[in-house]
């Protein structure tokens, strides 16, 4: 059973990182050889792999801001909850305005890091965002 007070103060963490513009030290919070999914895109292995993923995001929202709305323990899985707000403005973009929430489902490894996210959102809906902005 997951330590609900260590992973709340991980997500907290975890939540402020993906707010410093510094995709390495999201990287951070996964096990060495974690994983992260978003929706149905494909996986990406390794911190590394994993800090591309962040810098895309980063890189279009300059602005970028993510709130950690909830987090769930149950058993040895939790659930992140979080909501993202940007400005569209990365390379040959619209300066769109974007609120987007979602959350992720963690698996936890032995070493106390996110060992596996898959990572849900609306993706209709942030791509109607990204054509007209925020409603």
């Amino acid at each position: 059973m997951l330590d609900q007070s260590r992973v709340r103060d991980l997500a907290e963490r975890y939540t402020a990182a993906w707010c410093s513009q510094d995709a390495a030290s999201v990287a951070a919070f996964y096990s060495l050889n974690g994983s992260l999914r978003v929706n149905t895109g494909p996986v990406a292995f390794g911190r590394k792999a994993i800090a591309g993923v962040a810098q895309g995001f980063m890189t279009e929202f300059p602005d970028l801001v993510v709130v950690m709305d909830d987090l769930l323990v149950e058993g040895e899985r939790a659930f992140y909850h979080w909501t993202l707000t940007g400005t569209n403005a990365g390379p040959g973009r619209n300066s769109r305005k974007i609120r987007i929430s979602g959350f992720e489902e963690w698996q936890m490894g032995p070493d106390g890091l996110i060992a596996t996210s898959q990572g849900h959102y609306d993706s209709a809906e942030y791509q109607r965002q990204l054509q007209h902005g925020t409603a």
